[in-house]
């Protein structure tokens, strides 16, 4: 399998194979490296305690979700290779400063500042990834989209594996060149400062991007009609078309693009309670030393790099809903463990699984809504997306840090676990029951009737 997709990257273009490389360095950075195995840990060392960590990462994330709703619209404005520039940018230098506002600035002070940078931070992030979507589909051809998905996914996890090791590992290494311990905060800021600057590395690759990217599709002939893509491989539904769901008023894809928005909103809640108190709940609650909890996060992600390769293989073979089906319900399974045994290895065992099957969910996931809907409102369907779903990080991230204060961590991660459940009956409920006649799977007209 390996060899046939180092084939298939070999035959993307160079401006698909720069954007990727782009995108991989932010796996290194954030999505998955140094600064989520690190920056809790940080603030731990620093004197916040777990409810301040989930005030700062639900701030973010509730900045990625409202940046995600204008962020779509201002790619089409201003360009969205700028928007990726304009992201990258704002997160290089956001994560920069956080760590080390504490130096110069009394505890509470360095308190609303982080949570501010934080804030600004993943209004960037947003700026990136809900335009990363149009812009692949853009410089991709058919044949190359959703391999292009999976290997984006792929490639982030194998660079987010790689900071994951490196981010357990590197504050024992700095906290002997410094000469202290583990739990000043020094050893955590420097990898942190220097994770932050791999971003500016991804700028220059973005740079290099032509102009002239997008591929030039052929004006159609007169004499023939325009082919709408074809559907899915997947089973039709129940008589349950939008008009009968909200009445005549509505159109169908402002509808489909609120189904596939509360799916996604569900869907995260288990990935949201991992992501972002796994490792407090490791070097808290189970006294994991750093390096190990390093070398959970980035198995998890090594994992998640198999999986997003296989991605299309499963989605040619059964089916993108099916995909996204299998891998939600095991995230959903893997919390449990996660949240009744407290032992490191089957704590691991479980945030293995959340953590690598939303690799191959999301690819999944954005493969079969980018197909669903007519070209025109793919930036829209991504910004709604990526809202619902920062909203659900962020709803989780600030009611889970008082969660845990309260009743503890198996509560959170059962919390989470039923979530996604949530999500995945819902998926399934709108999208792969069996049909008596229409289907909501059927590919939207480029122009939707009111």
């Amino acid at each position: 399998m390996l060899t046939l997709y180092f084939g298939a990257l070999r035959r993307l273009s160079r401006n698909v194979l720069l954007y990727l490389a782009a995108a991989a360095l932010i796996g290194i950075a954030f999505d998955g490296g140094v600064f989520t195995v690190l920056f809790n840990l940080y603030l731990l060392r620093v004197g916040f305690g777990p409810e301040y960590i989930g005030q700062v990462n639900s701030a973010g994330l509730l900045a990625f979700a409202v940046a995600s709703l204008p962020a779509g619209p201002l790619g089409a404005r201003f360009g969205v290779r700028r928007l990726l520039i304009l992201g990258l940018a704002v997160m290089g230098l956001c994560g920069l400063l956080a760590p080390v506002v504490n130096l110069v600035l009394p505890l509470g002070w360095a308190g609303a500042t982080i949570v501010t940078l934080w804030s600004i931070m993943y209004t960037g992030m947003a700026f990136f990834f809900v335009n990363a979507v149009p812009f692949v589909m853009e410089i991709a051809n058919d044949e190359e989209r959703s391999q292009a998905f999976s290997l984006q996914t792929a490639l982030i996890s194998l660079f987010a594996f790689t900071g994951a090791l490196l981010g357990g590992f590197l504050p024992r290494l700095f906290a002997g060149w410094l000469n202290v311990d583990l739990g000043d905060p020094a050893p955590y800021r420097l990898p942190l400062i220097l994770a932050a600057s791999v971003l500016f590395i991804s700028i220059w690759i973005i740079l290099r991007i032509r102009s002239n990217a997008p591929v030039a599709v052929p004006a159609p002939s007169t004499t023939e009609p325009v082919q709408a893509p074809p559907p899915l491989p997947q089973a039709e539904i129940q008589d349950r078309t939008p008009r009968r769901l909200f009445g005549q008023w509505a159109s169908p894809v402002m509808v489909t693009v609120l189904l596939l928005s509360t799916v996604r909103f569900f869907q995260v809640g288990g990935i949201a309670t991992s992501f972002t108190f796994f490792n407090v709940y490791m070097d808290t609650e189970l006294l994991v030393a750093p390096e190990q909890i390093g070398i959970v996060a980035a198995l998890g992600r090594l994992g998640g790099v198999f999986l997003a390769l296989f991605t299309p293989v499963v989605i040619a073979k059964w089916g993108a809903a099916n995909a996204v089906l299998f891998a939600s319900a095991v995230s959903t399974f893997s919390l449990v463990p996660l949240a009744l045994v407290p032992i490191p290895a089957v704590a691991g065992l479980g945030y293995f699984g959340v953590t690598a099957f939303a690799s191959m969910r999301y690819p999944a996931f954005m493969f079969f809504c980018m197909t669903l809907v007519p070209a025109n409102w793919r930036g829209t369907v991504a910004g709604m997306g990526e809202f619902f779903g920062g909203l659900s990080f962020a709803l989780i991230a600030f009611i889970g840090g008082y969660m845990i204060a309260w009743a503890g961590f198996p509560v959170l991660f059962l919390t989470g676990a039923f979530l996604t459940l949530i999500g995945t009956v819902l998926f399934y409920f709108w999208y792969m029951a069996p049909a008596r006649s229409k289907t909501l799977s059927d590919p939207l007209p480029s122009n939707p009737a009111p």
